[in-house]
C-alpha cells in the first residue's frame, strides 16, 4: 500500500510516516498544499492523508483540484476542527474521511487501511499458494508448518503478487508499490529483495521470473 501524507508541520508528518512504514506501507511526504497536490497528481496513491491548514494552498482546495483531476486515490482529510460544518465541508469537497487531531495512531492506521480497500477489490483475509499462506491483518506468512520471517519489504512483495494471482507485476509495480519515492529507480533492490525472499520461502520455487517482464506466482 502507497501512502501520501501532507502536513505543514514536519515532526508530525514525519511520526506519522515512520509509524505507517513500520505498519508496512511505502510512505511520501510533503509538507505544503502545492507539493502535496504535485506528488498526489503524479504518483499512484491508495491514500492520501491530507491536513487542512496548509501554507501555499489549503487543504480544502488541494481536495478540489484532486477531485477535478479525477485521481482515484482516497482522502483522509486531517484537521484541528471538529465541528459538524468542518466534517460537511470537507466531505463535501471530496474527501473520504476525516479525522480530528490529536488522533489515536492505531485508529489513523485503521481507516487507511479501509478507504484502501476502496480502492482496490476486496482481498481474502488469507492468500494462499498451495502450501504457503499470508494472513494479511496478522502480517504472518508459513509455508507448510513452518512460520517464514519476512522483512517488511519480503512480505510486500510477496502480498502484492499473491494478489496479482498470477499476473506478471514489472520491477516497477514492485518499487513502486511496496517502496516509495526515496527508492533509487535504477536500484537492485527488488531483486535483491526477490532473491532473499526465494531462500526464505525455500523449495519447491513459488516465484517465476519472466524475462523482461517481472515476476509472479
Amino acid at each position: 500500500m502507497r501512502v501520501l501524507v501532507v502536513e505543514d508541520d514536519e515532526v508530525t508528518a514525519q511520526t506519522v510516516a515512520v509509524g505507517l512504514r513500520r505498519a508496512q506501507m511505502a510512505v511520501d511526504v510533503a509538507f505544503d498544499g502545492p507539493g502535496g497536490l504535485e506528488r498526489a497528481l503524479f504518483n499512484d496513491y491508495d491514500v492520501i492523508v491530507l491536513d487542512r491548514d496548509l501554507p501555499g494552498m489549503h487543504g480544502d482546495d488541494v481536495c478540489a483540484e484532486l477531485l477535478a483531476a479525477g485521481c482515484r486515490s482516497r482522502v483522509l482529510m486531517l484537521t484541528a476542527a471538529a465541528t459538524t460544518d468542518d466534517l460537511v465541508d470537507g466531505l463535501g469537497l471530496g474527501a473520504d474521511d476525516y479525522l480530528t487531531k490529536p488522533f489515536d495512531f492505531p485508529a489513523l492506521v485503521a481507516r487507511i487501511g479501509a478507504l484502501a480497500r476502496r480502492v482496490h477489490p476486496a482481498l481474502p483475509p488469507v492468500l494462499r499458494h498451495g502450501d504457503l499462506a499470508l494472513d494479511t491483518a496478522r502480517r504472518r506468512v508459513s509455508r507448510g508448518d513452518r512460520p517464514l520471517d519476512l522483512a517488511p519489504k519480503e512480505f510486500g512483495v510477496l502480498e502484492l503478487l499473491l494478489a496479482s494471482e498470477g499476473r506478471v507485476v514489472s520491477a516497477g509495480e514492485l518499487l513502486e508499490r511496496v517502496w516509495d519515492e526515496a527508492a533509487d529507480p535504477f536500484t537492485n533492490a527488488v531483486k535483491i529483495t526477490i532473491s532473499r525472499l526465494r531462500a526464505k520461502l525455500g523449495d519447491p520455487p513459488i516465484i517465476e521470473t519472466v524475462a523482461r517482464r517481472g515476476y509472479r506466482i
